[in-house]
């Protein structure tokens, strides 16, 4: 919403709830929101720095005198929207009595203006993509506005495939200081950079997410994904163990027999252990000469309690998990493939001023030979120094 308008809608008469958010996401980083540099509002005093001229000013003025004093609570908001938003999709759902009947909603592709279509825009998401919702912070942001951080991960159920679709984002809330109720929801996705309603760059990303990858029914290491943007995601992993044995490039599979024979009963009680995804090689170092293959153990097994190996080569060891920012791509992942996408990785995080550790790993997560290459699912991996969603 841009100053002329927030200062229409303040001050028109016919208007019969008041709905007041002085900030608006101009550019995102990986931490907050925040004006460009040449449009800074600071909410409590209102003063202003433009190059628009005097008339900003006057209008801003007119703005705060217009502002009805006002007792609503907003620390007691944040920590209702604490408890609230982690039922957006369940069966309890939200409060819908925390909203003013004529509620703004927007995204980039979606627009409802009563808390009836909001709440059907929820329903229908929740038929359509069974969506799982994870509330990462709320703060207040404003006088009468507060911001949530979110990931939404969904699963297409129409299709055959039942594509995951992952959004990540803020949304900022509206409070009415009438009523003390949410007057207005904006989402701000940050995978894309035109968030207004109609973006056509919202509809693509959508589209983009529906393509066929194949991932097996097997277990996985389990993550948390943070934030996901137009290049890569970033994923917190919990840790996990693996038996890795000596590669020799990224790509390759030298090794593989080994560790694969550890999980077959090659070891010191000729246990078997299932199968698990993905196969990781991992690169330590910046030129990728020094390589190690891994196979994920299942994450009930402890490591002290694990069948020693039965080669000097085959080891064990813990990961102890962490940030780490993630690159997906399709078809054969050859070497010159792979390191065309650790380059790509590695420079968006940089530009995006995240720490990225050296090396990287490739992750596969079929067999190559019953697989079809447009379907494979190969991710690079680069573990970061820190991550912090601020």
């Amino acid at each position: 919403m841009s100053s002329t308008q927030l200062y229409h809608q303040i001050v028109q008469t016919k208007t019969t709830a008041l709905c007041v958010s002085f900030r608006r996401p101009e550019t995102t980083t990986h931490s907050n929101l925040h004006f460009p540099p040449s449009k800074t509002l600071k909410y409590k005093s209102l003063a202003l720095n433009t190059n628009k001229g005097s008339k900003w000013a006057t209008r801003l003025s007119l703005v705060e005198q217009s502002l009805p004093k006002s007792t609503v609570d907003v620390e007691r908001l944040v920590g209702f929207l604490y408890e609230d938003l982690p039922h957006l999709f369940d069966d309890q759902g939200i409060d819908r009595t925390a909203y003013d009947e004529r509620v703004k909603f927007r995204d980039p592709i979606t627009k409802h203006d009563t808390i009836s279509g909001y709440l059907f825009n929820i329903s229908l998401l929740k038929i359509l993509f069974r969506p799982d919702f994870m509330l990462h912070w709320v703060k207040q942001t404003g006088p009468y506005e507060i911001t949530t951080r979110w990931t939404m991960v969904m699963k297409f159920i129409l299709l055959p495939w039942k594509p995951e679709l992952v959004f990540t984002g803020t949304s900022i809330m509206g409070i009415n200081p009438e009523t003390g109720k949410f007057c207005s929801h904006i989402d701000f996705w940050d995978s894309i950079k035109e968030n207004n309603y109609f973006s056509v760059e919202g509809l693509w990303d959508v589209f983009k997410q529906l393509r066929i990858y194949k991932t097996p029914d097997l277990e996985t290491p389990k993550y948390q994904i943070l934030k996901r943007t137009a290049n890569y995601e970033v994923r917190k992993y919990s840790q996990f163990i693996v038996v890795e044995g000596r590669g020799d490039k990224l790509s390759g599979s030298s090794g593989f027999n080994d560790v694969t024979g550890y999980i077959f009963g090659k070891n010191s009680r000729e246990e078997k252990i299932p199968m698990t995804t993905p196969v990781f090689t991992e690169a330590y170092d910046s030129d990728k000469s020094n390589v190690s293959i891994q196979v994920v153990l299942p994450l009930e097994k402890d490591i002290s309690s694990l069948p020693d190996p039965n080669q000097e080569t085959v080891s064990l060891r813990k990961v102890e998990g962490g940030f780490a920012a993630v690159l997906r791509f399709s078809g054969r992942p050859t070497e010159d493939v792979v390191r065309e996408k650790e380059k790509a990785l590695r420079s968006s995080l940089i530009k995006d001023s995240l720490k990225p550790k050296i090396g990287c790993l490739l992750a596969r997560y079929n067999d190559p030979g019953r697989t079809w290459s447009f379907v494979l699912r190969n991710e690079v991996l680069i573990w970061l120094e820190d991550f912090t969603l601020d």
